[in-house]
């Protein structure tokens, strides 16, 4: 039968699956006898052969035999039925909370049992608590089981059992159906040792002998072949996903060299040699008739926004417009203020439209967005929303692009493909541009972002310093109070983050409400000021204004001060509840200070007791400044769900491969899908429908 017989079988098709089950094993993405292989167990137990009772450890899953010596109705807290078993080498606890009359008779002294389950400590030596079991005819004893038995990701109204039988059946196929193996046993590699079928039939039926050790931990070699296939797929589904934007074809933003020029001069500073590198790739990508698709990575601090301006000079010479779009109105508010100070002098319009934008202001942005009058446009998601329409959007800069969902980023693309693709000779995709100050680990830009080229911005700006960290416990709260008054005295102003493990506004805003009252009474002398997600746009714009022009000493502040804000003679700032906030939210915050000559420090507040994780994150915030250290242990510790920002839209959701486990076989799995594409594309659009299903099209994102 054909390669893709397997995928085109539903589940509905095999024995026992009538419409009500099908309707429960869709919602495990269960669709087709294909899925059923691919749906491969979370654990293994091991039923394959009977350990005298003498010889079990406490945690473990055992099968046992026994004669039951006692039984009785125990009455404690819970009334329970509790059976002494006992074999050749020694005795245990069978306990019930859960048992029938029917129940409590057939578990009288004399049974014979095999049991199956976890044995705990108990008051009374060891235990098992509802154990699986079956009475033996000594006769005629129930046969072991002859595999490993897997346990499986089930849902709601799915027993073991039934994915199991379910499994058996799908794996029972592979005798009369063909299951192709999209890889090719040619590719020269040693993950291709075990072929696609014998994988997939030890991993759902493990032989006894099985090292549970490397299925536990992911990294026996069947597991590795099957990562390495899905890690290829999800690479080409990028690649694809390049190849389809590139062909769309995009307007070709000529460098124009006076334009550049009149920018450059007019800056307060001279760019870096690594912001000039970095806008030298942008300006040969958006001088192409291909979308740009560029990833820049800099560290907090060392000059993005004013790359991301120059392309947009570059983009406004060109007769286009350019859509700044920003996670916050806090963010969005200061890319407003500096692309003002940098463009105003050149003649540059630039509009700004956020979600609190209302009436007639909303109108006359709009206008001006659509007629082409305004050249620049800053804003929030509120860019993508409907109603707003480009006259000619070339360029999109996207800030904090993990803030993002990969669908908001999706659609403003989109609503710059609006373009009359025949107009001027002119490509219907504006070219993107994504800025990001949280640094991704190589291992996740190589395989989340195969689609993207990506700079690194790798120097500071001169005259930056790095910030001294230290670490204290809570009752050190009135020296640290101390140490805000001799900072502010003697001229320098100091940031004080407010966190809070609930995401509430109200209840964040209380709480630094309430620290600013607290702080005021202790600190009369000073100026303090309080910003929170609460305060209208205009209220936080002339609180961080006032801060930055000197009139307040102490900022409290909610983390909506995580990114953009630039106070160079900020040099001091403390972070209460600091073992609630995740590491790359540290080290933004962190990055408000250390933005002048003089030396910054950060202070880390905690709360004990505090979780191991917790404690991991602080002594790493200690020993460096380094974002790309930073961001490899925050990979670590959390997973690149999370440190990408996708793990809300369920995306980069893995079924067997882990970046962080399997970061060794990237660079094998770019040369595999190189191959794939060039040699056998005819497979490339079955093997990323095998692992990735219709769920490809964040990668365009």
């Amino acid at each position: 039968m054909a390669a893709s017989a397997l995928h085109e079988i539903g589940v509905d098709k095999l024995r026992g699956v009538g419409p009500q089950l099908a309707g429960k094993l869709q919602k495990l993405g269960l669709h087709s006898v294909q899925d059923l292989l691919f749906h491969l167990p979370l654990r293994y137990i091991d039923r394959t052969k009977i350990t005298a009772i003498g010889g079990i450890q406490p945690l473990t899953e055992v099968v046992i035999e026994g004669e039951i010596k006692a039984s009785d109705v125990v009455f404690g807290r819970r009334r329970s039925l509790v059976c002494r078993i006992q074999d050749h080498s020694g005795t245990i606890t069978l306990r019930f909370f859960h048992f029938n009359q029917a129940q409590q008779q057939s578990l009288q002294a004399g049974t014979q049992l095999r049991c199956f389950g976890e044995v705990r400590r108990g008051k009374a030596g060891l235990e098992m608590y509802h154990p699986e079991y079956q009475h033996l005819n000594q006769a005629k004893p129930p046969a072991l089981a002859e595999t490993l038995t897997p346990i499986y990701p089930a849902t709601e109204g799915v027993t073991q059992q039934r994915i199991r039988d379910l499994c058996g059946q799908a794996l029972q196929r592979l005798d009369t159906h063909r299951l192709e193996d999209l890889l090719y046993a040619d590719l020269d590699s040693p993950r291709l040792t075990y072929s696609l079928v014998d994988a997939l039939r030890l991993l759902h039926n493990p032989p006894p002998g099985t090292a549970l050790n490397l299925l536990a931990e992911g990294e026996h070699p069947a597991q590795q072949r099957l990562a390495a296939e899905e890690l290829v797929a999800h690479h080409l589904s990028l690649l694809r996903l390049r190849q389809k934007i590139q062909q769309q074809g995009a307007p070709a933003l000529a460098p124009n060299e006076a334009a550049s020029q009149r920018f450059l001069e007019q800056l307060p500073f001279t760019l870096t040699s690594a912001q000039q590198r970095v806008a030298t790739e942008i300006s040969a990508d958006i001088s192409q008739s291909l979308p740009m698709l560029r990833l820049v990575q800099g560290d907090v601090g060392s000059g993005k926004t004013v790359v991301a301006a120059l392309a947009a000079v570059q983009a406004i010479a060109s007769g286009m417009q350019a859509a700044l779009m920003a996670p916050t109105e806090i963010l969005a508010e200061q890319h407003r203020v500096n692309f003002e100070t940098w463009l105003k002098p050149l003649g540059i319009r630039i509009a700004w439209l956020t979600g609190k934008l209302k009436g007639k202001g909303r109108e006359v942005q709009l206008a001006a967005i659509a007629d082409g009058s305004a050249q620049i446009i800053i804003g929030t998601h509120a860019l993508f929303q409907e109603g707003v329409e480009f006259h000619n959007l070339g360029l999109t800069i996207i800030d904090e692009q993990h803030r993002f969902g990969v669908h908001q980023r999706l659609a403003l693309r989109k609503k710059g493909a609006n373009l009359d693709a025949d107009t001027e000779g002119l490509g219907s995709t504006p070219h993107q541009l994504i800025m990001t100050a949280t640094p991704i680990p190589r291992t996740l830009a190589m395989s989340a972002y195969a689609d993207l080229d990506c700079s690194v911005i790798d120097e500071l700006p001169p005259g930056r310093t790095p910030v001294e960290t230290v670490v204290l416990n809570n009752l050190r709260r009135n020296d640290v109070i101390e140490r805000v008054r001799a900072s502010c005295t003697i001229g320098r102003q100091a940031y004080w983050v407010c966190t809070l493990i609930e995401e509430s506004d109200v209840l964040e805003a209380q709480a630094a409400e309430a620290t600013a009252q607290e702080l005021q009474l202790m600190l009369s002398e000073l100026s303090i000021g309080l910003i929170h997600g609460r305060l209208k746009p205009k209220e936080k714009v002339q609180i961080m204004q006032a801060f930055k022009d000197g009139e307040i000493n102490l900022l409290v502040a909610t983390t909506v001060i995580e990114v953009g804000v630039d106070v160079p003679n900020a040099s001091l700032m403390i972070i209460e509840n600091s073992e609630r906030l995740g590491l790359s939210q540290l080290h933004q915050l962190r990055g408000r200070v250390g933005r002048g000559s003089e030396n910054s420090h950060c202070v880390l507040l905690y709360q004990p007791p505090i979780s191991g994780n917790s404690a991991a994150r602080l002594k790493i915030m200690r020993e460096t400044n380094d974002g790309f250290k930073i961001a490899e242990k925050d990979l670590e510790i959390r997973g690149p769900g999370e440190v990408l920002g996708t793990r809300q839209t369920g995306d980069m959701q893995f079924h067997i491969a882990d970046l962080q486990r399997d970061s060794h076989m990237l660079p094998e799995v770019k040369t595999i899908a190189l191959t794939l594409l060039q040699q056998y594309p005819e497979n490339v659009d079955l093997l990323i429908a095998r692992w990735l299903g219709h769920s490809e099209q964040y990668g365009q994102a």
